[in-house]
């Protein structure tokens, strides 16, 4: 393998470029087979000239071996010198079979084809059967659904399906593509997608993900995606273009080998030519130099990171939780703080009004359908439910102009003609508007761990809103598993302390920063990641993008069938599951360690095979055998990394 490559998605164009994907047993890889029939060849040449006594047709089997099990490899090298002008390891083995063949060993320089192009392709496999692991999902979606056409049930291939079609899902089958219930409930096993394997109730109205399986109860499910766009389907086109994205020591490595590779050539070169010129004998100089070639070849410090990192993403992606690139993969090793928001995030975000009020002179109701009218247009999850209350109150909501949404802080908009605003007491101050009478049951409702909002219109407060957001179920062991990590969890809130500490008792959490406006929120992710190290963010991927860019990795939740979500962060959790930061963060430290362990490995084998090779002290099968059992070793080890151990 090359020293500057990486293992590419091929191209209709590029037919001998490295496999995307196998799924077949390790002997039925193309490139292992071509490796497996040189050996086969170097054994019968072996026996015909060392048993039958044909020695003359050593050369010839040998030289038919060298080709069938090196074209594959001198053809990667030639291209990276051609499109890339690099001196890649290839050819430093080609180099190497070439001047051993010169010297009259073909049968070590048989020998270093065959035991080279056999590591070289069970590299490649390693590569193609994490590829097609998270390809294979794929596969579990179905390739027909029973679409309704004219009244009229009619099987379509699922490639067919266009949006707006509406298909039955019945019992035990497979949601086709990403749609929308539109009669019928059931409960959806969503584990292919988010990872999650508790069964998830759906009705009319609620979305459904391609791969999910129907347990019981009939679907009618409007598509709202083709097969081709479907969430599945970008889940595995994410994880294929993050296991292409490079961590930082993967970089530092290729640009090391990019150097490293053909001064390894020249000195060899010089080995060969130079002692020669003082008087010493050509052959044994030109030897040491074949073996230098081959002692020296950085593969195993080549590969001690991307595969264990291509592992790592495609492992992630088949259990919810999609890495955006190595480099975020690798950050998520080093994290040491993570921050949450806490509304859709800590909560289950479906908050519900628990108490409304009024000032002296207003009532209930009147305080109720003003907050209701300046929310409607809100996609905070408080403006929802204050709407969702009015509504349930069947209250009249009046027409609302000039909205404006204050991020983290509420709304206003002027209902005839007066300007309402809706937000927390600060936010509320910060206009000039004093609660006055409210200010004590503002404090009481807070004491009790209630979200307060404040209503005013024209400057004046005309009542409070308080409501409540249930932790989710796995919050506190979420918060736990983190902290068996050695993580220090912070809340970063706009809400109010006393709730957001009542809260935090709750959970377990470490350090709360509440009544944070957006840039806010910034500075204390600056303000930790200087004190503490590096950050997550765990945030709804959409109100929380600034501070989810900021952090070191950013973590949207709930990300399914969200594009927005995905978009705004480093790593997105495909379903509401607070237990996968924790995977996430010790599945990052698994490949980080693994990358280190590989590194040191491969130094002390070159420490250990260069001077041997400049003493003239092992021979070239030696070399080879040393050299492609450490690269094997190193790929064995970071396949490690598709196989993690429960948090």
């Amino acid at each position: 393998m090359a020293a500057n490559r990486v293992p590419v998605l091929p191209s209709p164009a590029d037919p001998h470029g490295p496999h995307r994907e196998f799924a077949g047993p390790w002997w039925r890889f193309p490139v292992m087979q071509d490796a497996l029939l040189a050996g086969a060849l170097i054994a019968v040449t072996w026996s015909l000239g060392h048993l039958a006594g044909l020695r003359r047709l050593e050369p010839t089997g040998y030289l038919l071996a060298m080709a069938l099990g090196g074209r594959h490899f001198l053809r990667e090298g030639l291209r990276a010198l051609r499109d890339r002008r690099e001196v890649g390891i290839e050819l430093l083995m080609a180099t190497a079979a070439a001047g051993a063949a010169a010297l009259g060993l073909w049968d070590e320089a048989a020998l270093l084809v065959a035991l080279y192009a056999t590591a070289e392709a069970l590299e490649e496999y390693a590569y193609a059967r994490t590829r097609s692991a998270i390809r294979s999902l794929l596969d579990l979606a179905p390739q027909e659904a029973c679409v309704l056409r004219d009244g009229r049930e009619e099987t379509l291939p699922a490639t067919q399906l266009r949006r707006g079609d509406r298909f039955i899902v019945r019992p035990g089958q497979v949601v086709a593509t990403d749609g929308i219930v539109r009669d019928g409930t059931s409960a959806l096993d969503e584990s292919l997608v988010t990872g999650e394997p508790t069964p998830v109730d759906k009705g009319p109205g609620d979305r459904v993900f391609a791969g999910s399986i129907n347990r019981h109860g009939a679907l009618v499910v409007e598509a709202t995606a083709t097969f081709e766009d479907n969430t599945l389907a970008r889940i595995v086109h994410l994880v294929e273009e993050a296991q292409e994205r490079k961590g930082r020591l993967q970089r530092v490595i290729e640009r090391f080998g990019r150097r490293y590779s053909p001064g390894v050539l020249a000195a060899a070169v010089l080995l060969a030519v130079l002692p020669p010129l003082f008087g010493q004998p050509a052959a044994p100089w030109v030897l040491r130099a074949v073996v230098l070639l081959v002692a020296a070849a950085p593969c195993a410090l080549v590969m001690s990171t991307p595969v264990a990192v291509a592992a790592g993403i495609g492992s992630a992606g088949r259990h919810g939780v999609l890495v955006k690139g190595g480099v975020h993969l690798e950050n998520l090793g080093r994290v040491r703080v993570v921050a949450f928001d806490k509304t859709g995030t800590l909560t289950e975000g479906r908050p519900q009004l628990t108490d409304v009020v009024p000032a002296p002179g207003r009532t209930r109701e009147e305080v109720l359908a003003l907050a209701a009218s300046v929310e409607q247009r809100s996609e905070h999850p408080l403006g929802k439910a204050i709407v969702r209350r009015a509504d349930e109150e069947q209250l009249a909501r009046a027409a609302a102009a000039e909205f404006t949404a204050l991020a983290g802080l509420g709304a206003r908009a002027r209902i005839d003609g007066q300007l309402a605003v809706v937000g927390n007491p600060a936010a509320l101050a910060d206009d000039g508007v004093a609660l006055g009478p409210l200010a004590a049951a503002a404090d009481a409702l807070q004491a009790q761990g209630k979200t307060v909002v404040g209503v005013a219109i024209d400057g004046t407060a005309v009542g409070l809103l308080a409501l409540a957001d249930r932790p989710r179920a796995e919050a506190a062991a979420g918060i736990a598993a983190l902290h068996r990590l050695g993580v220090t969890t912070v809340m970063l809130t706009g809400d109010h302390a006393r709730t957001a500490h009542a809260i935090a008792r709750e959970l377990g959490i470490d350090r709360v920063y509440a009544a944070l406006s957006p840039a806010e929120k910034v500075a204390h992710i600056r303000r930790l990641e200087e004190t503490l190290g590096p950050v997550a963010m765990v945030g709804d991927g959409i109100n929380d993008a600034p501070a989810l860019a900021a952090a070191t990795v950013g973590i949207a939740m709930g990300a399914a069938g969200t594009d927005a979500a995905i978009e705004a962060a480093d790593v997105a959790l495909m379903a509401d599951d607070l237990m996968k930061v924790a995977e996430a963060i010790r599945l990052g430290r698994m490949v980080r360690a693994i990358s280190l362990q590989n590194l040191v490995f491969s130094l002390l084998i070159l420490g250990v095979l260069i001077p041997a090779a400049l003493l003239g002290a092992i021979t070239v099968v030696a070399a080879v055998v040393v050299h492609e059992v450490s690269e094997l070793l190193a790929v064995a080890n970071g396949l490690r990394a598709a196989r993690p151990r429960p948090a």
